[in-house]
């Protein structure tokens, strides 16, 4: 996850739109909306004010605290992620990385429960 997704995680915890941010910086809703979709890099100058706009610290801007990461892979259904978890259904292939055991428990409950389905 880059500080474009956490942007718009936090600005989304906020209900701010991207003008909203865009005014309390000073610039234009089109430069913001870039940094979100990481078109182009935030300014130095601007990282202390949109901590202070989102209230969090500005370690927070740049985390990757995402535990559990999805992704379908149609194109290539014969491999799955290294370290990662692979389930095969049909032509696609769900591929997990999970960084803790919270969360494999988690996700290991709903595979069960999905593959006694069948």
């Amino acid at each position: 996850m880059g500080v474009g997704t956490n942007l718009k995680r936090l600005r989304s915890k906020t209900k701010f739109s991207q003008q909203d941010i865009a005014d309390k910086l000073n610039i234009d809703r089109v430069t913001y909306a870039n940094w979100e979709s990481e078109m182009s890099d935030i300014k130095s100058q601007y990282i202390p004010k949109l901590a202070e706009i989102f209230e969090v610290e500005l370690k927070e801007l740049f985390e990757n605290d995402q535990k559990i990461q999805v992704t379908n892979n149609i194109e290539n259904k014969d491999k799955t992620g290294a370290g990662g978890v692979g389930v095969q259904k049909g032509k696609v292939i769900i591929n997990m990385i999970i960084t803790d055991e919270n969360s494999l428990s988690k996700v290991k409950e709903e595979l069960d429960k999905y593959l006694d389905k069948d």
